[in-house]
């Protein structure tokens, strides 16, 4: 069901309808699996489809006249809620699969209690998305998206030739990337001149990210924003493009890393009867490690992006789109 009709395939309206096409129908597809709880993949993908669909309805903003029911922030309220259950089953894999067995035996009947408690939450947080698939705001957003896409509606630069707009598009997000202050977390600008001092222990990069954490999340969080924009046009440029997608989602992969140590921490603190992680110290060192792994990691990254050069090769990129092909 592909309602095109009346635009050309260069046109940026025409992308757009394949776009929402593609990421709602992927969305719908996951729905039943996830209402009955069948397996975690279906969570996950059905999650990847709501955020893909987002991003697509604010990627292709200009070409695009969306009914109310089925705006961006709409979407973002049901992402939400797979959002938190899939935050549950990553922690509970995380800690049963890949650290359970690693601990010593009172460390493992600590952590054990902890899991009995996380189970407890999922089942809560599986009632909350079951009911919000089922509840009439839900059914209004996907008929809102059925609507548009039997009968689209388009904005003023439907017509626009969509390789003479791709810059447009995507530069406003990517500066605020590279913009991002989290790249500057253990550098020394001096004069202009970047240095970034190497041989670091895992003592003080611990330091940095316990200070710096927040900051390191949002950056985390803005490359999964560019990544998700980036990867609507992969078909309007060249294998270079690729490769900064590529790192791209490495950056947004081995903060995650970081921010995943930090969030499980967290959460082993507000669970564990003394409050206080160090019950677990052998588990409180894997963490430890983890970030500073991670760290080790992230650092060519993020010299790669400092250099100026790599951010002037990167913008004249995007710069040039080609026409797409089409059949």
């Amino acid at each position: 069901m592909t309602k095109t009709t009346g635009l050309a395939p260069k046109a940026l309206g025409y992308w757009a309808y394949l776009a929402i096409e593609k990421h709602f129908q992927k969305t719908l597809k996951h729905e039943s699996d996830v209402i009955a709880d069948k397996d975690p993949e279906a969570l996950h993908q059905m999650r990847v489809g709501m955020r893909r669909l987002r991003t697509a309805v604010h990627g292709f903003s200009p070409a695009l006249s969306l009914p109310t029911a089925a705006q961006e922030k709409k979407i973002a309220k049901v992402a939400r809620q797979l959002g938190e259950l899939r935050d549950i089953d990553v922690l509970q894999d995380t800690l049963k699969n890949q650290y359970l067995q690693t601990l010593p035996p009172p460390e493992q009947d600590a952590l054990k209690k902890v899991l009995a408690t996380l189970k407890k939450q999922r089942q809560k947080s599986l009632e909350l998305v079951q009911t919000t698939l089922k509840e009439g705001r839900y059914e209004e957003l996907k008929q809102g998206f059925q609507n548009w896409l039997r009968q689209p509606s388009y904005g003023e630069f439907a017509e626009f030739p969509i390789d003479e707009i791709l810059p447009d598009l995507l530069l406003p997000l990517l500066s605020q990337f590279l913009l991002h202050p989290a790249w500057l977390v253990g550098v020394k600008l001096t004069g202009g001149e970047i240095a970034a001092p190497s041989g670091l222990n895992s003592e003080i990069v611990v330091q940095l990210l316990t200070a710096h954490g927040d900051s390191i999340h949002s950056l985390r969080k803005q490359a999964k924003r560019v990544r998700y924009q980036m990867e609507l046009f992969t078909d309007f440029y060249p294998s270079t493009y690729e490769n900064y997608l590529k790192d791209i989602k490495n950056i947004q992969s081995i903060l995650g890393h970081i921010q995943d140590s930090f969030v499980l921490a967290e959460f082993l603190q507000g669970t564990l009867d003394s409050g206080n992680i160090n019950q677990l110290p052998t588990l409180a060192s894997q963490f430890t490690e983890a970030r500073y792994q991670a760290w080790q990691e992230w650092r060519p990254l993020q010299q790669r992006y400092l250099n100026p050069q790599t951010r002037r090769d990167l913008h004249q990129t995007l710069l040039k789109p080609v026409a797409p092909k089409t059949d």
